[in-house]
């Protein structure tokens, strides 16, 4: 095999390692918040122990992506494309911290808290889920037309949060011996809103793949 098409042949299979831990990482986001919901401790726990296996897997993008700078030298667009699967990877694994975050805080929960979880964590979820998969669909296909439209989700994701953490505030003005369960839940959609800022950094890396140069899909 040419040296130009191995080189190819594992920047595909980077590429390919990304993919899964896209969907890895949106894996563990929908069951941290299924979870949250049900008071799932035990799925929770689970949620906890796998996200190691994640960290491994942006550890052995980083790898391949760092061998192949080092031993094939490349130069303009081969170079941003192996430097953006190391910003993407790094960006995936954090969005798969976040949903264990969401299950530590189901953990502090507990089983019997009594409160009723907010219904915009779910939505946003929701929303977060369509990011990671509308991202990783502009990074496949190098489209910015499909980055550009995650700045969009993300401000939803964003009012969502903040009309949430108002209502939240004034409901342990109302029930402060709930202060404690009620800031979970806060912290819960935080996390939930730090994904959403994660996929557009995807976003972002995609618009730095094809044009070169850096953007603020947030301006």
């Amino acid at each position: 095999m040419a040296g130009r098409e191995m080189f190819q042949t594992e920047v595909k299979k980077v590429e390919e390692l990304i993919i899964l831990l896209a969907k890895k990482s949106k894996d563990q986001l929908h069951q941290a918040v299924d979870a949250l919901y049900n008071s799932d401790i035990e799925l929770a726990e689970q949620l906890i122990k796998a996200d190691k296996e994640l960290d491994k897997l942006d550890f052995q993008i980083n790898e391949a992506a760092i061998l192949l700078i080092a031993r094939q030298q490349p130069v303009a667009t081969d170079l941003r494309r192996l430097v953006v699967a190391i910003r993407i990877s790094s960006d995936l694994e954090r969005m798969a911290d976040n949903a264990k975050n969401i299950a530590k805080s189901t953990i502090h929960l507990g089983k019997d808290h009594g409160i009723k979880i907010h219904h915009s964590i779910r939505e946003m979820e929701e929303i977060a889920e369509k990011m990671i998969d509308l991202a990783i669909k502009a990074y496949e296909n190098e489209d910015i037309t499909l980055a550009r439209k995650l700045a969009e989700m993300d401000d939803l994701i964003d009012a969502m949060y903040s009309s949430m953490l108002r209502e939240l505030l004034e409901e342990t003005a109302t029930d402060p011996q709930k202060i404690q369960h009620i800031m979970q839940m806060a912290f819960s959609g935080r996390y939930v809103e730090r994904i959403g800022d994660h996929a557009t950094n995807v976003g972002e890396d995609v618009m730095y793949l094809v044009k070169g140069e850096s953007a603020d899909l947030n301006e």
